[in-house]
C-alpha cells in the first residue's frame, strides 16, 4: 500500500486531502499540531470506513518533531510516496505595523515548515527513486495581497521552492507541483463577514468561494499515476481570479 503525509490535515484542504487519498488506496498520516480533536475524529472515522489513517502529531517548524514524524510514519510504513506540505497560517495587518515574531511565525509556519518536511521526505524518496511532493500555496503567493504581505511573501516562497526542488528532484523520479488555492471556504475566511465575503466573491469570476474538496482534487491529481511526467507545476484552484 502506498502511503502519504498531509500536513495540517485536521482540517479544510488538508482533511478534505486526507479523505480523498484514502478513497485513492493511500495509508494517510494525518499530520497536526494543536486539532488534536479533529485529527483523532477523522482518523477514526475513516477506519470505520476501512481506510487507513492514522494521527501524527508534529509542529511543522521543528525540525526535530518532523523527523520524528517521518521515524513513525516509516515505522508503519516502508515507505513514503506522497508527501502534502499543507501546514500553514495567514495574517492579515498593514505592513508598517508588522512586527518581527509576526514575521518570522508565518514565515516558519508557511514557508520553513514545507522546507523542513521536504528535506526529511526527500532521501526517502530518492532510495525509492519514486516519491511526490505537492505544496500548497496560495493565490495571493502569485500575485500578492493588500495587507497580506507576510502570508504573500510566505506562500511566493513555496511557489520559489517547488519550482528550485523540482528540477533537483526530477532524475530521482520524484516529482514536486504546487496547488495555489485562491478563496477556499475554510477556517481562514472566518475572520471576514457575510458582506465582506459576498462582495469578494463579485470579485470572483465563478462568483463564489471555493470548497476544500476542489483543491484537493488538484492535490489528489499531483499524486497520482496521471501526474508522472508533471513537475514543477503551479496549478491555481481560484475561481479564475488569476
Amino acid at each position: 500500500m502506498r502511503t502519504a503525509i498531509v500536513t495540517g490535515g485536521a482540517k479544510g484542504i488538508g482533511a478534505a486531502a486526507v479523505r480523498l487519498l484514502c478513497e485513492q488506496g493511500f495509508c494517510t498520516a494525518i499530520n497536526y499540531h494543536t486539532s488534536e480533536e479533529k485529527a483523532l475524529a477523522l482518523s477514526s472515522f475513516l477506519v470505520s470506513k476501512g481506510y487507513d489513517a492514522f494521527p501524527v502529531k508534529a509542529d511543522v517548524t521543528d525540525p526535530a518533531q518532523v523527523r520524528e514524524m517521518v521515524e513513525t510514519v516509516l515505522s508503519r510504513s516502508n515507505s513514503i510516496d506522497v508527501l502534502v506540505n499543507n501546514a500553514g497560517i495567514d495574517h492579515w495587518q498593514l505592513f508598517d505595523t508588522v512586527t518581527d515574531e509576526q514575521w518570522r511565525r508565518v514565515i516558519d509556519a508557511d514557508l520553513t515548515g514545507a522546507f523542513n518536511c521536504c528535506r526529511e521526505v526527500l532521501p526517502v524518496m530518492v532510495r525509492q527513486k519514486y516519491g511526490r511532493i505537492v505544496n500548497v500555496a496560495s493565490v495571493w503567493g502569485q500575485v500578492g495581497a493588500s495587507c497580506e504581505a507576510v502570508y504573500s511573501a510566505a506562500k511566493a516562497g513555496v511557489i520559489g521552492l517547488t519550482k528550485a526542488l523540482a528540477k533537483e528532484a526530477a532524475l530521482s523520479g520524484v516529482t514536486v507541483n504546487c496547488v495555489s488555492p485562491g478563496a477556499i471556504a475554510t477556517d481562514m475566511m472566518r475572520r471576514f463577514s457575510e458582506a465582506e465575503i459576498s462582495a469578494f466573491c463579485e470579485e470572483v469570476p465563478m462568483g463564489r468561494l471555493g470548497t476544500p474538496e476542489e483543491a484537493a482534487s488538484a492535490i489528489a491529481f499531483f499524486a497520482s499515476e496521471e501526474a508522472s511526467y508533471i513537475t514543477g507545476q503551479v496549478l491555481g484552484v481560484n475561481g479564475g481570479m488569476v
